[in-house]
């Protein structure tokens, strides 16, 4: 049993989630880990992988059972994403947009929205993400420029998104735009459409990253595309950023999950290699050096794991938990990160070779510092919810 399922036996999953979790391990021993290296080294899209895990329904694993999905809890998914970024945080990536399109339209999709999209979502026969950040805007949402004017049944959007998740290779994409201009506050005039690729949908470019690799990353441009207007979520404009918000907590609990995945292959990879590698005639987990560093990098994986459970079983229970999933994205990716670093260290210069994990937990690892709302941000919630939960 590996360290991370020691500590997360002690959970309550129903036998389907347990057995979900068991095809997990397979499918990343199988059809994952022998093909990370090259992939990640020719920042290929990993089309094979992609198509099994449509085939497992993995697409589907938040989407209630009524709608073709797994139905599990969020709890249970942040262990799976965990799972997964232990050994490719990028396939962690291709889930996690998704599922915050997906289960944005199951909270506040009108009844045809859900009925019609969700079955598609939950098969992977529509995969995509969120479109949200702008070349100008990126934790600031309200300053986004996207513009969508009603013109008889439709949207036209004219206007461009960055960094937007499963673009080039999805076909969907959960689109926030400015359906008010002059609205105040600016929030009231930000609407969510259900944007599919078609005329005037433009994947502008690919865009080149340090780490996170083989996942799709791009520019969108919109130029005169029309969305019908019975694809705005809830059928109700200005609620948008209301919307969003909700999804975010989700993705903030994911890319905690994805910090505890860095932080404990770090720690693993670090144990093992201090074990074999020998300095000064013994093996240097012996050195009190680095049993220092290792028990920091023990703790800080144990409590990235138990912050990030706790705001995923806040979530479960219908809480807001912006507080909870800020305290577990902002600890949990820093753990990440930081873990990353210290395995870097402990491995000397192979650490540096691109022959071994550690390099690409290391590149990998600080953007989860910055997605889905900075940690700067983070921090700036949690202080702003403690406050306004324990009034003077």
């Amino acid at each position: 049993m590996t360290l991370a399922n020691a500590i997360a036996a002690d959970g309550a999953m129903t036998d389907e989630e347990i057995m979900i979790l068991d095809s997990i391990d397979k499918f990343l021993e199988t059809d994952v880990r022998p093909f990370v290296h090259q992939l990640e080294h020719d920042d290929e899209y990993p089309q094979k992988i992609v198509d099994t895990m449509k085939e497992m329904g993995l697409f589907g694993l938040m989407i209630a059972p009524e709608f073709g999905g797994f139905g599990i809890s969020t709890l249970t998914y942040a262990r799976i994403i965990e799972k997964i970024s232990t050994v490719w945080m990028s396939v962690a990536g291709i889930i996690n947009s998704h599922m915050i399109m997906a289960m944005t339209v199951q909270r506040c999709g009108t009844e045809a929205q859900k009925d019609h999209y969700l079955p598609k979502f939950a098969t992977g026969e529509l995969r995509g993400g969120i479109g949200l950040t702008e070349p100008d805007a990126g934790t600031d949402l309200q300053a986004i420029r996207t513009t969508a004017a009603r013109d008889g049944d439709d949207y036209v959007v004219n206007g461009s998104k960055m960094w937007i998740t499963n673009s080039g290779s999805g076909n969907t994409i959960l689109l926030l735009v400015k359906t008010d201009t002059a609205a105040e506050p600016r929030h009231k005039g930000m609407s969510l459409l259900i944007a599919e690729k078609g005329d005037g949908f433009i994947v502008s470019k690919k865009l080149e990253k340090l780490g996170y690799k083989g996942i799709d990353s791009n520019a969108l441009t919109f130029d005169g595309y029309r969305v019908p207007v019975d694809r705005l979520i809830g059928g109700i404009e200005g609620v948008g950023l209301k919307q969003v918000l909700g999804g975010l907590e989700l993705g903030r609990i994911n890319v905690a999950a994805r910090g505890v995945g860095i932080a404990q292959a770090a720690l693993d990879e670090a144990v093992a290699y201090s074990q074999t590698r020998k300095t000064f005639g013994k093996p240097i987990c012996e050195h009190q050096a680095i049993q220092l560093k290792l028990g920091e990098m023990t703790t800080r994986t144990y409590a990235a794991r138990l912050l990030t459970e706790a705001a995923a079983k806040a979530y479960d229970r219908g809480e807001r938990c912006d507080m909870e999933a800020g305290m577990a994205k902002y600890f949990a990716t820093e753990a990440g990160l930081e873990n990353a670093i210290e395995a870097m260290r402990i491995f000397g210069g192979y650490g540096y070779s691109k022959e071994y994990n550690v390099e690409r937990l290391y590149r990998d690892a600080p953007l989860l510092t910055i997605g889905e709302g900075t940690n700067e941000l983070q921090r700036i919630i949690i202080a702003k919810q403690i406050i306004a939960r324990n009034p003077a």
